[in-house]
This record gives structure tokens, sequence and C-alpha cells, in this order.
């Protein structure tokens, strides 16, 4: 190990070991509160362009498996931890956590004061920052740091997405998917319920999503500024209507914007595996998994919902409902179109891993191809 900073574009800088593969990493500098599942925040492609703060503090002590993978790489730019380790003892594990993000490329810094800097991060939002060895300068460090792009307009969507469709067989519902950076869990949940699933690139027109002759169409998770997928939104209004549409995270907000609504970027996101989010058809709260940093306005522009009544968007394509809020800071998580088919949340309810409350999810999502 060698002596290494994480500095941020306030000049906040933090102090620990270089850990990882040599090098200089910048991003947006966020947190994950989860205590588990290190790896596949990781390879999660909703984190593209994202240095990870882990709050908890000991990370690493499970290894790594290739079971744990949400993709088929890492997109985090770097990983910030109070104290990494390398075990690769645990059941299951078939290496250690530091030699894999070494052999993966991914700076990582552990001896971070991180309380202290997911505190400053609360306090002033996520920002762009950057790992560095204590051997540059922070004036240049700072330079690297400030010709990072900020996320907001940022589409990592185009970076995550496949150049060609790819085909899972199933024997049921004909579910098409506009892969914005979706989750390998979302997968499995389902082909676990025999579905065949095809995933577009995200670029895909309408008519040729059509043209798959899909019973649901799937808006997934994935990186960036919804703000900043214009083109995929057009996509989106071209099949609300036309076929039942369902999204999760990002193809939440993008079905969001595709009716009408606005996002808004939230000052720190929601990143981990234990938000508790109530569903107003039931009043049941699930302990949820999450992972974004922009949420859709409500009915009247606001950035939070008072009571926990179902209220109402007018949107382009009708009536829709709110279904699902965030019980930490009262943010939508989720809503029903009323006139057509189709309905959204904010979460993960894939987990993948995490708390398996709300993987009910997928069976009402597919109810709507019936």
């Amino acid at each position: 190990m060698s002596d290494g900073y994480v500095l941020l574009e306030d000049g906040s800088r933090f102090d620990g070991e270089l850990c990882g593969e040599a090098g200089l990493a910048t991003g947006e500098v966020v947190f994950n509160t989860s205590m588990t599942g290190y790896q596949e925040a990781v390879t999660d492609p909703s984190y593209a362009g994202q240095i990870i703060t882990f709050t908890y503090p000991l990370i690493g002590n499970y290894g790594v498996s290739a079971e744990a993978m949400e993709s088929d790489r890492v997109h985090a730019r770097a990983v910030i931890m109070r104290d990494a380790k390398n075990c690769d003892s645990a059941a299951g594990s078939e290496g250690g956590w530091l030699d894999w993000l070494a052999d993966c490329g991914v700076p990582a810094i552990t001896g971070v004061d991180t309380r202290a800097l997911v505190r400053h991060i609360r306090d002033g939002g996520a920002m762009r920052g950057g790992v560095f060895g204590a051997g540059l300068a922070e004036s240049e460090a700072a330079e690297a740091v400030a010709a990072e792009p900020p996320m907001d307009g940022a589409d990592f969507a185009r970076e995550v997405s496949p150049d060609e469709p790819v085909e899972f067989a199933g024997e049921g519902p004909h579910v098409v998917a506009l892969d914005t950076g979706i989750k390998l869990s979302i997968i499995r949940q389902l082909r676990e319920r025999d579905c065949r699933v095809t995933l577009l690139p995200c670029g895909s027109s309408a008519a040729e999503v059509l043209g798959r002759d899909p019973d649901l169409v799937f808006l997934a998770n994935g990186p960036g500024d919804p703000g900043a997928l214009d083109y995929v939104v057009e996509t989106v209004r071209g099949l609300v209507g036309e076929k039942p549409v369902v999204g999760i995270c990002l193809g939440h907000q993008l079905l969001c914007r595709a009716v009408g609504l606005e996002t808004f970027k939230l000052p720190f996101g929601h990143r981990g595996a234990n938000h508790p989010v109530k569903d107003l058809s039931t009043g049941k709260i699930d302990i949820t998994s999450q992972n974004h940093g922009f949420a859709v306005s409500g009915p009247g522009a606001e950035e939070t919902i008072e009571g926990d009544e179902p209220v109402r968007w007018s949107t382009d394509f009708g009536e829709a409902e709110l279904s699902h809020l965030n019980l930490y800071d009262r943010t939508v998580e989720g809503l029903e179109l009323k006139d057509v088919p189709g309905c959204t949340v904010q979460y993960h309810p894939e987990a993948g891993p995490g708390p398996h409350d709300a993987r009910y999810l997928f069976d009402r999502f597919l109810e709507l191809s019936a």
C-alpha cells in the first residue's frame, strides 16, 4: 500500500492508503449504506461515472465470486473505504476483494475517515472528486476534478447499453427491455418466471421495439441524468398506450418524463439496501435496495409528498397515481398509469443483494402482460 487521498471539488481532502489499482480516478463521489453487496455495487451499471464511498467500515470480508456479478465488468470509477479486507476464505469466495479490484484496474483507497466524508456529502451534496496518490500535488488533482463533467446532463446509458440485441429463451411472456444498464439480477427475476427476455440497445426506436411483438416493455435501471436521455423518452412516448410499459429506477424516471412529468437531482441520492418505502395500495412498508441520484417531481412540481394519500398527476396519457412513497425523505417512489397499462418503481425490487421484500413487484408487472 502507498499513501493517497480523496479530493472533492470544494477542496476538502481525506487521506488514506491506496489499495487497488495504482492510478488516479475522478467522478461523482457518492455513498452507499449497504452492509454487504460491495461486489454487486461496483458491477452495477448504474454506478457508471461515480466513485463509491461505503459507509459500512468493513468491506471485503467475504471475498468475491462470479455469482455476485451484476454485469460483465466493474462500472464504478473507484472505491473509498474505512477498513478494506482481502479475505478469500469465506464460503463461496473465489478470490480476495482487493486482488480482484486490482485485476479489474479499479483504484481504491482505505483508511479514510468515511464517516466524516459522508457527513460532508450529506451537508454539501454529492460532488465531483477523485482518488489520487500522495505524490500528486493537490493543485494538479484539483485540475483533474474540475475537468470531470458534472452528473447533471450526463448520458452514461449509451456507454453501458449493448451494441446488439441480446436474447434469453423462455416459454412465458415476451419482455422486451430498453437496456440502459440492466442488472443481471433483474434478468434472473424475469427468467425465474419463465419470461422470454430481449434486451435492445437504448437507442432503439419505438418501431424496433414494437417489431419484436412484446407482451411487456421493460425500462431498466441505469446511470446518469434522465434529462439527458430525450432520445429514449421519445421512444417510450411511442410505446405508452401501444403496449404495457413498466420501469425500474432510471426506467421509472424515463417513463415519467415520457408522460410529461419532471425529474430533479437529489442532494446526495438514495444508495443502499435499507430504505423504507410504503406501498400505498397495501399499506405495507418494504425495506428496499436503491441506487439513484434523481427523482420525479410531485403533481405540483414539489420535490416531496406531504401525506400518505395516493395523489394524482394529469399526464399526456391520462391520469397517473402515486403508488409508492419513500419514508426517509417522502420523495416519489412509484406510480401507476390509470388510463393506459403501465407502472413504475424508483427502487430495485430485485435487490441483488439485499432485502427481498419487494420481489413480488415482478409478478405485479407481469400481470399487465396478460
